[in-house]
């Protein structure tokens, strides 16, 4: 179904390229649109993720400069039977996190340093969880060849201001087609947000609280991520907000409501879905008591694959060893000194 669905999407994505190519230089425009769609398709699949790691211009970090964070996922990632993600860090105040890599042997997750500077140890899990969800769901390889197609299809709607529009390019609208051209690119993230289905985001929350064993803990992260990211701006989603799908909660401002064109479910639709997944799990492990009582067995769900004790003491804010009350990047371990 995956491999399906970015089939369609990788179709959809080229049509409209050929449209706005046939719009600004007719019959010939739609044959070197039809031939650049080929040749982004073919890099993205290939480049897509760096490209959106270098746009974010995230760091890649290991146990030596990141070793709370790195041992996080690390212990997520052998929960989830994956493959050891690459793991980097976005310096960036507004809390926030995403996956992508063309399938589970070439992924990479990214967490900002201020969703690790606000989140508890359980919460930072609950979220990375969640990004692998999206790597094990393979929805990564759509997620980045759509933001890296997004931004190419704004590149040929501004193209078309400069170059579009004269006789000599055989376009048969003339200058209402460069109109036309035009207006496609603003409405390009548009695009994006209706091609991919929001419903993938419940379904990597679901197996997300799986992997890290309590659904409460991301309901939490994501009510902490969502009143950060109203008040924290991200300079550089802002700057390419063709990429806003990528993240867990949507990096940009003024993208609150629950609709056909948002890039993400509304907050409070996907925790009442986790409560809800976290009274199922309560229930029937009271019911699986009842059927085969076991002495000493756990009312909640377990702790996560990092077995920290039931009743932990109060985690650090800084999961890679900074130092919380210095200013921000002056931890003598944080990969930003």
């Amino acid at each position: 179904m995956n491999t399906l669905r970015t089939a369609m999407l990788l179709a959809a994505m080229t049509a409209l390229f050929m449209g706005v190519g046939f719009l600004i230089g007719g019959t010939g425009g739609m044959v070197i649109a039809l031939l650049f769609a080929a040749g982004m398709n073919l890099f993205s699949y290939w480049n897509a993720d760096k490209m959106v790691l270098s746009m974010n211009r995230a760091i890649e970090v290991d146990e030596r400069n990141a070793p709370e964070y790195y041992a996080i996922v690390e212990a997520l990632a052998k929960q989830a039977g994956l493959p050891m993600p690459k793991t980097y860090l976005i310096d960036s105040p507004q809390p926030n996190a995403f996956a992508t890599g063309r399938n589970p042997e070439n992924a990479a997750v990214a967490a900002s340093t201020g969703l690790l500077e606000r989140l508890s140890h359980e919460e930072v899990a609950a979220v990375m969880a969640h990004e692998l969800a999206h790597v094990q769901h393979r929805d990564t390889l759509t997620m980045t060849i759509v933001a890296t197609l997004a931004g190419a299809i704004s590149m040929l709607g501004n193209f078309a201001f400069f170059f579009g529009g004269s006789r000599e390019n055989n376009n048969p609208l003339g200058f209402v087609g460069v109109l036309v051209a035009m207006l496609v690119a603003p409405f390009a993230a548009m695009i994006v947000q209706m091609a991919v289905s929001r419903t993938r985001e419940y379904e990597a929350d679901r197996r997300g609280a799986e992997i890290c064993g309590n659904p409460l803990w991301l309901a939490s992260a994501l009510d902490k991520i969502a009143r950060g990211a109203e008040r924290i701006p991200n300079p550089d989603a802002e700057r390419n907000p063709a990429m806003a799908h990528l993240f867990i909660i949507n990096p940009l401002h003024g993208e609150r409501m629950d609709n056909l064109f948002s890039t993400h479910p509304s907050t409070e639709n996907r925790i009442a879905a986790l409560q809800q997944m976290a009274r199922e799990m309560s229930g029937a492990a009271q019911a699986a008591r009842r059927e085969a009582p076991a002495p000493g067995q756990p009312d909640e769900p377990q702790a996560g694959p990092w077995s920290q004790p039931a009743e932990p003491e109060r985690p650090k804010p800084n999961p890679w060893g900074r130092n919380p009350t210095g200013p921000r990047g002056t931890g003598s371990k944080g990969p930003w000194s």
